[in-house]
C-alpha cells in the first residue's frame, strides 16, 4: 500500500502548503525594468571601460598618449557616475528597494549631464530605473499583500 502525500514527505506540497499560507517560500516579484536597465548598463560600462583604458595602453606616441589622458580625464565622471548607477540599479532590483532605484536613475540623469556627447546611451536605463521605481510601489503592495 502507498503511503499518503504529505508535506513533511513532498516537497511540492510544502512548497504548496506554504504559498496557501502566504509563507516565504514564496518567489519575490521583481522589476523587469530595472533588470533590463542593470543588463544594458553593464554592457556599456564594460564597453567605455575597456575603449577608455584600452585606448590609454595602446597609445603610440607621446601626442596621442596625452590626447588620450585628456579624454580619459573628461570622461572620468561619467563614467563614476554610470557605474555607481550600475551598483544602485542592481541592488534595487535585488533588494527591491525603491530608494536604490530612484538613486539608479538620478545618477544616470547626472552622468548623463557629466558627458553630454555620451547622454544617448544612458538615456534609455535612466527612463527604466524611473519607471521601475514607480512600478516598485506596486510591486512591493502586491508581494506584502498576498
Amino acid at each position: 500500500m502507498k503511503k499518503a502525500k504529505t508535506p513533511e514527505t513532498d516537497p511540492a506540497l510544502e512548497y504548496q502548503d506554504d504559498l496557501l499560507k502566504g509563507g516565504s517560500k514564496m518567489k519575490k516579484k521583481r522589476s523587469v525594468c530595472l533588470l533590463i536597465a542593470a543588463i544594458l548598463v553593464v554592457i556599456y560600462a564594460i564597453y567605455i571601460v575597456s575603449y577608455f583604458f584600452g585606448a590609454n595602453i595602446s597609445a603610440g606616441s607621446t601626442a596621442e598618449a596625452i590626447g588620450t589622458g585628456i579624454a580619459t580625464a573628461m570622461v572620468t565622471p561619467h563614467l563614476i557616475c554610470i557605474v555607481l548607477a550600475v551598483i544602485f540599479n542592481v541592488l534595487g532590483w535585488f533588494m527591491n528597494k525603491r530608494a536604490f532605484a530612484l538613486t539608479a536613475g538620478i545618477l544616470y540623469a547626472v552622468g548623463a549631464v557629466m558627458f553630454l556627447m555620451y547622454a544617448p546611451f544612458v538615456l534609455v536605463q535612466m527612463i527604466l530605473a524611473f519607471v521601475g521605481f514607480a512600478r516598485l510601489k506596486t510591486l512591493t503592495a502586491e508581494t506584502a499583500g498576498q
